[in-house]
């Protein structure tokens, strides 16, 4: 009533609940695809499955032989997007659903009849939060569909083994297996038919192209078994076939599964040209045998060789498809393997500690993380302080200061102090599995010349094979009107021969692979190694647009410095030996997890010279003031280490001298640290974070590109200007004391004014 009533008087209105239904109205799921061949295939599936009424879009990608399909779940499921991909000619494997619901895998022993399935998912569909259960009894795997707020995998895990007295034994369905198992199985069969090809292949050629030549085996070979048919015809022959219809055979099937379904793929090019040479050659042999007078010249060594030479392409190619994989393996291997689980009871104290599968955590878990340890999962801090380095989530490598109340990321490293945290995020949830969805679409996204080259693919084994036979029929017809000069045939050939021999060259040496699998093998190597260095980059289209950027903005921390503070230099206002000097300080500061407390630790160890009496002397009354610096007693004396408000706030004079060296730091891009004993200065410590020794020649280098640097830092202006003069950077082109927010901005405004840019931060977007 009141939409209708806003209607009436001139103005549009529309329940925010529509709204969120028609954004939710569409899912994406990916489906592994087995049965392509080349970029021919591809671009058949994804027309048809574009075509499906409630797909948005479909995305097949031929490297990592998978589809991702936006789809709409009210219209069309995933069950009748298989059934199209099977309809294609494909075989079709779901990896994931898209859906809202949590969902996992485990693998259940002791399950041997349908009465044993149909117990448990009775056990399980009595779970408060199970939504969907699937059983395959050939694997014995179960997968199980959920709410996450409610239920989890140990929840299933215990439904599972406390059914049927105790014989039902359950895990975790080892991620990826099929996958895997499937891939190594399809190099070994191209490994093993490559090698059997070359059995037969091999003595072919040599029997045609070299032993020909060698007297004796000549005379062998040229001997009369009926009329003009040779052995060596009759040798080339029986070690042909096998190679042709054995193990050729999958060109074949591959042949016949594309004409069935209306498309030409690499297969028919094969089929056709390697039929054409054989068959030709079996004509010659049986007219040789069966005439007294006709010199039969035979085409056995093409067909197999190319056989064999096709089947170690493809043998090289799925090599290369596995390793493109591995970046996303050594992103998944970041998230610890095992997670300590605690039991709390109502008061909140640890009555329990438990070691489990870190995939077997659920929502509201607790989990001990230990200094050292990775962090399980995403989660809320509950008890304890540390240090956690995130830099392979923000690229930012000075550790994060992580207090009850703040959130941790999962697969992060906890640097020091154990600390208690509440999961919020599990499974596909976590910051870390997002990434890899990102990397993951970032390899099935096309880039413009690729979406090119499969348009132009779509029509090029139809014309491949119309300029072969074009190409057959002009030598033919130039042979028969003596167009060329007859020195030009060989004298084991006609000109029918010479002309076959052309239009099959034609055939079989434009495979369209190439132009298929050249980009995207390109984008999945390129976004997999950027990934496992920390750059991520969305897609080839960021690859390609790379080209024409011509500005690129830099953060400082991580990316032009090392990231790891050290101490640079120390200034003495009063007369103190150094050794004793660092001797108290360090006492003073190993107490402290502050990166700089660390890097003035480390430099007192240096001092010491010596791996032998490690120890410090004891400090009391030890003080950390966050955010100023530290105070302690060490040997009868009162160490202060801080800024200058907190020397002024214990009454301690600060000499111009000290203010100039604090000056002078700040110019130099580095930290400045005073230090007092006993209620006086002493001296001041310079602490820096290093530039990397590359960032001066990466700069030089795009300025000879002619592409302008930028920094954009979260630092004071001083530290950014200094940075910016030893990389050559000009000083107009720095930007300090930027929030992140500010930092986007700052990419808007510079893509505004015309430039095109690209972001160095550490965790790096493309």
């Amino acid at each position: 009533m009141i939409r209708e009533s806003k209607e009436d008087v001139g103005f549009q209105a529309k329940l925010i609940e529509e709204e969120m239904n028609q954004e939710k109205s569409s899912q994406v799921c990916r489906i592994q695809v087995h049965g392509m061949t080349c970029t021919s295939c591809s671009t058949t599936l994804e027309s048809a499955l574009q075509v499906i009424p409630g797909v948005q879009e479909a995305r097949v990608a031929l490297a990592t032989q998978e589809a991702e399909i936006c789809y709409d779940p009210k219209i069309v499921d995933c069950n009748q997007l298989l059934e199209a991909i099977a309809n294609t000619g494909f075989e079709g494997i779901l990896i994931s659903t898209g859906e809202d619901s949590s969902r996992i895998l485990l693998k259940v022993d002791g399950v041997n009849t349908e009465n044993c399935v149909t117990l448990i998912k009775s056990s399980l569909l009595a779970l408060k939060g199970v939504q969907e259960i699937d059983f395959d009894l050939q694997l014995k795997k179960i997968s199980v569909s959920y709410t996450a707020d409610v239920t989890g995998p140990r929840d299933f895990i215990r439904a599972i083994e406390s059914t049927g007295s105790g014989c039902f034994k359950a895990s975790i369905f080892p991620e990826g297996r099929e996958r895997g198992e499937h891939r190594h199985q399809e190099i070994k069969q191209y490994h093993r038919a490559f090698l059997w090809s070359l059995v037969f292949a091999v003595p072919v050629f040599f029997t045609s192209m070299v032993f020909m030549y060698i007297p004796g085996l000549k005379d062998v070979l040229e001997t009369k078994v009926a009329n003009m048919l040779t052995v060596g015809q009759v040798l080339r022959w029986g070690l042909s076939t096998p190679v042709q219809f054995i193990i050729g055979r999958r060109f074949y099937v591959g042949a016949y599964i594309a004409l069935s379904h209306g498309y030409a793929n690499m297969d028919v090019l094969i089929a056709l040209g390697t039929n054409a040479a054989y068959f030709y050659s079996v004509y010659s042999v049986i007219r040789a045998a069966t005439s007294p007078t006709f010199k039969a010249s035979d085409f056995f060594e093409t067909s197999s060789m190319l056989i064999s030479f096709i089947l170690l392409g493809k043998y090289l190619e799925v090599l290369a498809r596995g390793k493109t994989s591995e970046a996303i393996a050594k992103l998944m291997d970041l998230a610890p393997k095992t997670a300590t689980l605690l039991t709390l009871d109502d008061k909140g104290n640890v009555v329990n500690e438990e070691e489990v599968d870190s995939r077997l955590i659920q929502k509201n878990d607790v989990i001990k993380t230990i200094p050292g340890s990775k962090v399980a999962c995403d989660g809320l801090v509950i008890w304890g302080q540390s240090h956690a380095n995130e830099s392979m989530i923000t690229g930012e490598s000075r550790p994060v200061t992580k207090k009850p109340g703040d959130m941790v990321i999962g697969g992060t490293m906890n640097e020091n102090g154990v600390l208690h945290i509440k999961a919020t995020r599990i499974g596909s949830e976590t910051a870390l599995s997002q990434i890899v969805r990102l990397v993951e679409s970032a390899q099935m996204a096309k880039a413009p010349v690729q979406r090119f080259a499969d348009h132009i693919s779509k029509y090029f084994v139809p014309l491949v094979i119309a300029l072969s036979f074009c190409t057959w029929v002009s030598w033919f017809l130039a042979g028969i009107f003596t167009s060329y000069p007859r020195a030009w045939i060989p004298s084991s050939m006609d000109s029918f021969e010479l002309a076959l021999q052309f239009g099959i060259s034609v055939m079989v040496i434009a495979c369209p692979c190439a132009l298929g699998l050249a980009t995207p093998t390109a984008v999945m190597v390129g976004t997999g190694v950027g990934a496992s260095l920390g750059v991520l980059i969305k897609g080839g289209q960021a690859l390609e647009s790379a080209q024409e950027v011509n500005c690129i903005v830099f953060d400082k921390t991580g990316t032009l410095t090392i990231g790891k503070p050290m101490v640079v230099n120390t200034k003495f206002f009063k007369t103190m030996v150094p050794q004793e000097f660092y001797e108290l300080i360090a006492a003073a500061e190993v107490n402290s997890d502050h990166p700089l407390a660390k890097a003035i630790v480390e430099y007192a160890k240096k001092l010491r010279g010596s791996e032998e009496n490690l120890a410090w002397p004891e400090a009391s009354n030890f003080e950390s003031i966050t955010g100023h610096g530290v105070r302690a007693i060490i040997c009868n004396k009162e160490v202060i280490l801080g800024n200058k408000s907190l020397m002024l706030e214990h009454g301690i004079a600060i000499p111009v001298q000290a203010e100039e060296a604090l000056a002078e730091a700040e110019g130099q891009a580095q930290t400045g640290i005073l230090v007092s004993i006993d209620k006086e200065l002493i001296g001041v410590l310079s602490v820096s974070d290093p530039l990397k020794p590359e960032a001066p020649a990466v700069i030089s280098f795009l300025k000879s590109m002619n592409v302008e640097s930028m920094i954009v830092t979260g630092d004071n202006w001083g530290t950014a200007n200094a940075i910016a003069k030893q990389v050559g950077i000009d000083g107009k082109y720095v930007v300090a004391e930027a929030k992140p927010e500010q930092k986007a901005e700052k990419v808007k405004e510079l893509q505004y004014t015309g430039f095109r840019q690209s972001c160095g931060n550490g965790r790096r977007w493309s």
